[in-house]
């Protein structure tokens, strides 16, 4: 395979890219518009979009996905309702089912050129049905995609009944993640408890530690300062991640500036959920209400690692979405008033580069350089802040070599006044 004229990321000039059989980058030349293309092989004529590494998906729930509205809605709209639908349909999970549904899912997200995916998965569930789906999924999509699964405990390690033999047990059968959510725990000294069971279940299994964390809007919920202090004090550090931090919206400045150095030093990552937690938070506030997001631009300033994730799809917090990162990326753009014009490609970061830091995946296993996988996407786009304005779908999605997906062109058709017959609507603004 060779894809001809790109354009990449942090290169100037438009560039080839030759794939080895074996399914990696081979080379990375300068375009030269008088080579000839080569007489056999899969030719893709970039003409100049954007050729990227494949977007990753850092946060995610496949085992809820496409289940709102059961077995009934989330009225209220807040993360607790949902908490309680959820409780109520998991009790229905069949193997088949979670399968099906987080299939379905991925199929939206490869097609979209997500190659790298981090879900969340209950495991508070004492059958751990959807655990054994998700880890069969894993197994039948490792070919083309990579699917790291967190033992995600909904309701609690230390509050809920066999908390913490469920997460063991989840572990022992094979979760890449460990998981948490001390702010949903019965007390703050649970909460503080929940967080040094997952981290020493982490250290005792080399993993990863993703936990839910302050996903509320009170002020005095601080579980992140926590973790933050327990990755910096067992070496787990850029392992760790902190998805949510909502309660960080409500902070004062004084403890802010705090936070942000602590973070800063402790190496780890912040998630944040924009269509989800723009959704759930301030629910219970009067006006004003409090947008309830991780503070994007000031962590990103104090040196913080911070990623986007989507969250829900169609599920008992989010009655809507598709899984795509751009999408995640523009709400972004907008929610952390990421609008300079230095601050739009940030956002394409959080959802390549940056979500590839928080999945640890190694300049072996991504990106567009030789020697890495010939995993990629090529956008119709020239830059990424015009793929997050336009919202292109991906001309290709190439894994491992191989095309996984393609999206034609399809310009809309336009009869305008004057003009003698239709034409072809091109949202690139004029030179």
């Amino acid at each position: 395979m060779i894809v001809r004229g790109a354009r990449l990321l942090h290169e100037d000039g438009l560039h080839d890219v030759e794939v080895a059989e074996d399914g990696r980058i081979a080379r990375v030349l300068p375009y030269d518009d008088q080579k000839e293309p080569p007489a056999t092989g899969v030719l893709i004529e970039a003409h100049g979009g954007l050729l990227s590494a494949p977007f990753v998906e850092p946060h995610i729930h496949l085992d809820t996905a496409l289940t709102a509205g059961q077995p009934r809605p989330n009225a209220s709209g807040t993360l607790w309702e949902g908490i309680a639908c959820w409780s109520e349909r998991k009790r229905t999970l069949t193997r088949e089912d979670v399968i099906s549904r987080a299939t379905e899912v991925l199929r939206w997200q490869a097609a979209q050129g997500v190659l790298h995916v981090r879900t969340h998965c209950d495991v508070t569930d004492p059958s751990l049905t959807a655990l054994d789906a998700l880890l069969e999924v894993r197994d039948r999509v490792r070919e083309v995609m990579t699917l790291q699964i967190t033992a995600f405990p909904q309701e609690g390690i230390v509050s809920f009944p066999d908390g913490e033999a469920l997460l063991r047990e989840a572990v022992a059968r094979g979760a890449d993640v460990v998981g948490a959510i001390p702010h949903f725990e019965d007390t703050r000294e649970d909460g503080i408890a929940s967080l040094r069971t997952a981290f020493a279940l982490a250290e005792e299994h080399g993993l990863r530690l993703d936990a839910h964390c302050d996903e509320i809007d009170d002020e005095q919920s601080r579980f992140v300062e926590v973790l933050a202090t327990l990755a910096l004090r067992t070496g787990l550090r850029e392992r760790a991640t902190a998805s949510h931090t909502t309660a960080m919206g409500s902070y004062n400045g004084a403890y802010a500036y705090k936070l942000q150095r602590l973070l800063s030093r402790s190496g780890i990552h912040l998630v944040c959920n924009p269509f989800a937690n723009l959704n759930l938070q301030g629910r219970f506030d009067a006006y004003p209400k409090r947008r309830g997001l991780t503070q994007v631009k000031e962590m990103l300033a104090a040196g913080v690692n911070v990623a986007l994730g989507h969250d829900d799809v169609m599920d008992p917090w989010n009655a809507l979405g598709t899984g795509n990162p751009l999408q995640t990326a523009l709400v972004g753009v907008y929610a952390a008033q990421l609008t300079g014009a230095d601050e739009i490609p940030l956002a394409f970061s959080m959802v390549t580069e940056r979500a590839a830091r928080v999945l640890g995946l190694g300049a072996d296993e991504y990106g567009v350089t030789e020697g890495a996988p010939a995993s990629f996407v090529l956008l119709p786009a020239p830059t990424p802040g015009e793929a997050i304005r336009r919202q292109v779908r991906p001309r290709y999605v190439v894994s491992h070599g191989t095309v996984l997906a393609e999206n034609p062109p399809a310009p809309a058709r336009l009869w305008w006044p004057g003009q003698p017959g239709p034409s072809d609507v091109d949202f690139t603004p004029p030179l």
